[in-house]
C-alpha cells in the first residue's frame, strides 16, 4: 500500500542533476502523466501554480504615514493646543497645512509598488499537460508536481520543468538569467552546483521556447520555481531610504529638540519673568514652535522633486519614486547589467576569417548598415571577393531568420540573435538569398551543434539554364573543422589548415567573441535529400567572429561617470570572457582587470565579499542572489549604489540598491516595476544625463533650504525676544504661518528651476552622512535671521512708537518679513559667489514670476477684507510699503558683505592653500 503524499515528497531537491527516470519515480510519476484525481490530489498539497499576492497597506494608512514626521507632531499638538483653548481659526489654519502637505506627498507617491505584479505577469496562462492517457489544455494554474508538459515554439513556459525529452530544444532564458542568446537544452543531468543558466536540463517558468520542441515533468510550481524565488528576493530586498530622506529626518530629530527646548525656556522667563497670562503665554509658545518649524519644507521638497521629475522627463528618464531624483545625484557607484543596458542587445558580426583574408565589419545591430573591410583597409573592393562571397552565402542561406524594416523606419529581427546577424552582415556585403532555393534542411541540433541545408543555385560560368547543388554548413568550429578535409583557396580547394584555424578561432574567443564555422560541399544536381552520414569531407569556408556589440554612446558616458568620481561595475550573467572584452572596449576595466565569477563569489563569505567588491569592476554567470550581495557588499563601504537592468532577474537587485534603473523598452513589466526610474530610450548615457541633473536638483534644494531657514529664524526670533523681554508680541501664530508658506510657495519653488552649476560633472559625489546644512551653511542662516528679524523688529516697534494700532504695525511687519526673504533670494542665487552682478537678474524668468506673485498674495493679504478678518491684518496707505523695500535693499547688501567675508575666509583656509599649492 502506497504511503499518502506529502509536500516533501513533491520537492525536488537539484533535479537538474539527477537523471530524468529517477525524478520521475521521486515524484510518483511516470511519461504517461497523472490521471485528474491524482492531480486534483496534489493540487490540494502543493497549492495553485500562481506566485501568492503580497500584502498591501489599505489607502488610508499609506495617506496617515504622511504624517508621520516630527516636526509635523509638533504642528499637530499646536493645533491641539489651539482646539481646547477654543480658538477654532488658528487650529484650522494649522490644520489645513498640514493636510495640504500629506495630501501632497500622497499624490507624488504615485502608483502603489507593482514589481511582484509585473513577475506574476510573466506566467503562462495555460499550458498543454498528459492528463488520463491523452494530451489537454489545463490552466497553467492547477498544474502540479509529476504533470508532464510539452513545449513548443512560442510557448511560454508554465512552470519549471526537469526535460523528459529535447528535440532541437532552445529556450529564450534572457530577462531570467541575462543570457542575450537562448540556451540549448538537453535531457543529460548536469552538475549540482551548476547555476541557473547552466541547467541545461530545466526549462524555468517565465521563459520562451525559442525552437524546437520538448516534453517535460513539473518539479516546481508557484513560490517554489526559480521565478518564484527571485518575488521572495525582491519581497525581502527592501528599499532604502534615500540620502535625502535620511539627512531630512535627522534634521528633524535636531529641530524638534532645540524648538521645544526653546519653547519651554520661554515659558519659564515669560511666567517667572514677567508674570505674563498663562492664556497669552500658550499662544506665545505656540506662535514660536510654529515660526520655528519649517512647514513649507515638505512641500518645497516635494515640489522641488517634482520639478526635477519633468526635467528628466525631458532626458528620456522616467521617475516613478519621487525621493529618487535627488538620491541619483549622490550615487558612487552604477552596478549595470550587460545585455541590453551596456550593449544592444543585437547580435552583430564583427569579424569574418577565410582561409585567404580576414575582414572588419562596420555597424551595428540587425540594421544592414554598415560594409565589410579587408583587415588593415580602409575601404572595400569593388566587388565582394570569392572567398567573402561564399561565406555571405552561407550566412543568408544556411539560415531561418528573417530581418524586416518596420513602418518606423527601424529594423527588427524575426527569429534567432545569432542568425540575425549572419542575415544582416550577408546584406551589408550585397549577397542576398534570391536564387538560392533550398531543396533540404538538417536543423539546428544542440547534439550535433550545427545546421545544414541543401541548396540549389546557378552554376557559376555554366551554360544559361544550368544549376548545381550544394551542402551548406554553419555551426561550432570544433565540429565543422573534424568533418572539414580541405578549405577553399585562391585556386580552389587545398588541403585543410587545421593549426591555422585553431589559432583564429582562439584569437576571436580571446576577444569576447562567438564563433561560428561555415562550410560546404557540392553535390549532384539530382540530390533531393541528405543526412548527417552526408556531412563529412566538407570544404572549410571560413570563421564569423560575433558580439552583442556595445553602445557607443554608453562608453562615452562611462568615461564621463568616471570623470565624476562614479565607479561603473558590470553585473552580467553571461560567460567571463564575453564580459571581460566587453568591459575593455567600453574602457570600465583596465587592462590588468580580474573577473569574479558567481561560483567564485559563491565560494566567498559576506564580509571576504565585502573586502574585494570595489576592486572588481567585472561580475560573470551572476545569479540574483549574487546581485544582491554585491549591492550590499557596496553599500556596507558607504556607497550609494544604483542598479541597472532589463530582466527579471534583475529586479531583486533593483529593489535593493539606492536606486533602480530599468531599461524601458526591453526592459520586463516586473524589473519597470521594481525601479525608481525607467529610461524611456534603453540607453545608458542617459543614466548619465539624469545623475547631472539629479545633483543640480540636489544643489537647487540646499540653496530653497538655506533661503527658507532664515524665515523662520526670523520669526522665531521675534518672538522670542518679545517674550523675554516683556514686549508686545509682532506677529500672532496665524501670521506666522501666512509668511512661512507664502514664501515656500513663492519665492521658495524660484530657486528649483537654477540652472546647472559650472563643472558639476567634474566634482565626487556628496558626502551622504553628514547634515544637511553644514555649520558653515548654519551660521551663515543664523546671521541672515538676525538681520531679517531685527529688521521686523525695527520696524514693527517703529510704526507702534507713532501711535498706531498694534494690527497695523503687524501688517507692516509681515511686509517687512516678506520683502527681506525676497531680497534675500537673490543672495540665495549665487551662494558661491558674489550676486552683485547682471547674471543675478537672467537666467532664471522664474525668480521674476515668484516676485510678482509675492507682491499680489501681499496685497490680497493686506487689502482684501476676509483676509483681514482671517489674518488680523489691516490696510495701510500705499506710502507705508517704501520703508521695508528700503530696510530689503540693506539686507541684500549686508549679506554680500557677509558673502565675501566667507569667501575670503575660505580662501586663505590651510585646505585652500593646500590645494592651490597642489595645482
Amino acid at each position: 500500500m502506497s504511503q499518502p503524499l506529502t509536500e516533501a515528497r513533491l520537492t525536488v531537491a537539484r533535479p537538474w542533476a539527477m537523471p530524468s527516470d529517477d525524478v520521475l519515480a521521486h515524484l510518483e510519476a511516470d511519461a504517461g502523466g497523472l490521471r485528474t484525481a491524482e492531480a486534483a490530489e496534489r493540487l490540494e498539497i502543493a497549492g495553485p501554480n500562481r506566485l501568492p499576492e503580497p500584502e498591501r497597506k489599505p489607502g488610508w494608512l499609506r495617506f496617515l504615514a504622511h504624517f508621520n514626521d516630527t516636526l509635523i507632531y509638533i504642528l499637530l499638538g499646536a493645533a491641539v493646543i489651539k482646539a481646547l483653548m477654543g480658538d477654532w481659526l488658528d487650529f484650522w489654519v494649522i490644520m489645513v497645512v498640514a493636510i495640504i502637505n500629506a495630501v501632497i506627498g500622497y499624490v507624488q507617491e504615485g502608483r502603489a509598488e507593482k514589481a511582484l505584479a509585473g513577475i506574476r505577469g510573466m506566467l503562462s496562462a495555460d499550458a498543454g499537460a498528459r492528463r488520463d492517457g491523452g494530451w489537454v489544455t489545463v490552466p497553467a494554474a492547477d498544474l502540479v508536481p509529476g504533470d508532464v508538459v510539452r513545449l513548443m515554439p512560442g510557448d511560454k513556459v508554465p512552470a519549471d520543468l526537469r526535460l523528459l525529452q529535447a528535440h532541437q530544444l532552445r529556450i529564450d532564458e534572457a530577462a531570467l538569467t541575462g543570457e542575450s542568446v537562448p540556451s540549448s537544452k538537453t535531457t543529460d543531468p548536469v552538475d549540482a552546483d551548476a547555476g541557473v543558466g547552466d541547467r541545461g536540463s530545466m526549462a524555468f517558468s517565465g521563459t520562451i521556447v525559442s525552437a524546437g520542441q520538448g516534453r517535460g515533468v513539473v518539479t516546481a510550481t508557484g513560490p517554489t520555481t526559480e521565478l518564484g524565488r527571485i518575488q521572495s528576493l525582491a519581497d525581502e530586498a527592501d528599499a532604502l531610504d534615500t540620502p535625502l530622506t535620511r539627512q531630512l529626518d535627522s534634521f528633524g530629530r535636531v529641530l524638534t529638540v532645540v524648538i521645544l527646548g526653546m519653547a519651554a525656556v520661554m515659558l519659564m522667563i515669560g511666567r517667572f519673568l514677567h508674570g505674563m497670562p498663562f492664556d497669552e503665554l500658550i499662544s506665545a509658545a505656540i506662535g514660536f514652535a510654529v515660526a520655528a518649524i519649517p512647514e513649507g519644507l515638505p512641500a518645497l521638497v516635494t515640489i522641488t522633486l517634482a520639478i526635477g521629475v519633468q526635467q528628466m522627463a525631458r532626458h528620456n528618464a522616467i521617475t516613478r519614486k519621487l525621493p529618487a531624483v535627488e538620491a541619483l545625484g549622490s550615487v558612487t557607484t552604477v552596478c549595470s547589467d550587460k545585455t541590453g543596458t551596456l550593449t544592444r542587445n543585437e547580435m552583430t558580426v564583427r569579424h569574418i576569417v577565410t582561409p585567404l583574408a580576414e575582414y572588419d565589419v562596420t555597424g551595428l545591430g540587425y540594421a544592414p548598415e554598415g560594409e565589410i573591410v579587408r583587415a588593415g583597409t580602409q575601404g572595400t573592393d569593388a566587388a565582394p571577393r570569392g572567398d567573402l562571397a561564399a561565406i555571405l552565402a552561407i550566412a543568408t542561406l544556411c539560415n531561418d531568420a528573417h530581418i524586416v524594416q518596420g513602418d518606423d523606419g527601424t529594423w527588427s529581427l524575426v527569429g534567432e540573435p545569432t542568425e540575425g546577424a549572419l542575415k544582416a552582415v550577408a546584406i551589408k556585403g550585397g549577397v542576398g538569398s534570391a536564387g538560392g532555393r533550398r531543396v533540404a534542411v538538417i536543423p539546428f541540433d544542440s547534439a550535433n551543434k550545427l545546421m545544414a541545408t541543401l541548396n540549389e543555385g546557378a552554376r557559376s560560368g555554366g551554360e544559361a539554364g544550368e544549376v548545381s547543388r550544394a551542402i551548406l554548413v554553419k555551426g561550432a568550429p570544433d565540429r565543422l573543422l573534424e568533418r572539414s578535409l580541405t578549405q577553399r583557396g585562391a585556386d580552389g580547394s587545398e588541403p585543410l589548415d587545421l593549426a591555422r584555424w585553431d589559432a583564429a578561432v582562439a584569437a576571436l574567443s580571446g576577444q569576447g567573441l562567438r564563433v561560428l564555422a561555415a562550410a560546404r560541399k557540392p553535390v549532384r544536381a539530382t540530390t533531393e535529400e541528405f543526412g548527417l552520414d552526408d556531412l563529412v569531407d566538407l570544404e572549410f569556408i571560413g570563421l564569423w567572429g560575433i558580439v552583442d556589440p556595445p553602445r557607443p554612446e554608453a562608453v562615452e558616458a562611462i568615461a564621463d561617470c568616471h570623470a565624476a568620481g562614479i565607479r561603473v561595475k558590470m553585473i552580467t550573467g553571461d560567460h567571463a570572457g564575453t564580459a571581460l572584452a566587453i568591459a575593455h572596449e567600453m574602457g570600465l576595466a583596465g587592462a590588468d582587470a580580474e573577473v569574479l565569477t558567481g561560483a567564485e563569489l559563491e565560494a566567498l563569505t559576506q564580509e571576504q565579499l565585502r573586502e574585494v567588491v570595489r576592486d572588481v569592476d567585472v561580475y560573470a554567470r551572476t545569479s540574483p542572489e549574487h546581485k544582491i550581495r554585491i549591492v550590499r557588499a557596496l553599500q556596507s563601504h558607504g556607497e550609494v549604489v544604483a542598479m541597472t537592468g532589463d530582466g527579471v532577474n534583475d529586479a531583486p537587485a533593483l529593489t535593493r540598491a539606492d536606486v533602480g534603473i530599468a531599461m524601458g523598452i526591453k526592459g520586463t513589466e516586473a524589473t519597470k516595476e521594481a525601479a525608481e526610474f525607467v529610461l524611456a530610450d534603453d540607453n545608458f548615457a542617459t543614466i548619465r544625463s539624469a545623475i547631472a541633473e539629479g545633483r543640480r536638483i540636489y544643489d537647487n534644494l540646499r540653496k530653497s533650504i538655506v533661503f527658507l531657514l532664515p524665515t523662520n529664524g526670523a520669526q522665531s526670533l521675534v518672538i522670542l525676544v518679545a517674550v523675554v523681554f516683556g514686549l508686545a508680541l509682532p506677529l500672532t501664530s496665524v501670521q506666522v504661518l501666512w509668511v512661512n508658506m507664502v514664501t515656500a510657495v513663492t519665492l521658495s519653488l524660484a530657486l528649483a528651476y537654477e540652472p546647472a552649476e559650472r563643472g558639476i560633472m567634474r566634482r565626487p559625489p556628496r558626502a551622504t552622512g553628514g547634515p544637511i546644512i553644514d555649520r558653515g551653511e548654519l551660521g551663515f542662516i543664523l546671521v541672515v535671521s538676525l538681520l531679517i528679524g531685527g529688521a521686523a523688529m525695527g520696524v514693527f516697534y517703529g510704526v507702534a512708537a507713532t501711535g498706531a494700532d498694534i494690527e497695523v504695525a503687524r501688517t507692516e511687519a509681515v511686509l517687512m518679513l516678506a520683502f527681506g526673504q525676497l531680497a534675500f533670494l537673490f543672495n540665495c542665487r549665487f551662494l558661491s559667489r558674489s550676486s552683485l552682478t547682471i547674471d543675478v537678474l537672467r537666467g532664471n524668468r522664474t525668480v521674476w514670476w515668484s516676485a510678482i506673485a509675492l507682491v499680489v498674495l501681499q496685497l490680497i493679504y493686506t487689502y482684501v477684507p476676509f483676509m483681514n478678518v482671517l489674518f488680523e491684518s489691516r490696510p495701510v496707505p500705499a506710502a507705508s510699503w517704501i520703508l521695508p523695500v528700503l530696510v530689503s535693499i540693506g539686507i541684500f547688501l549686508a549679506v554680500e558683505v557677509l558673502k565675501a567675508v566667507i569667501r575670503a575666509r575660505q580662501r586663505s583656509s590651510p585646505a585652500a592653500a593646500a590645494l592651490k599649492a597642489g595645482s
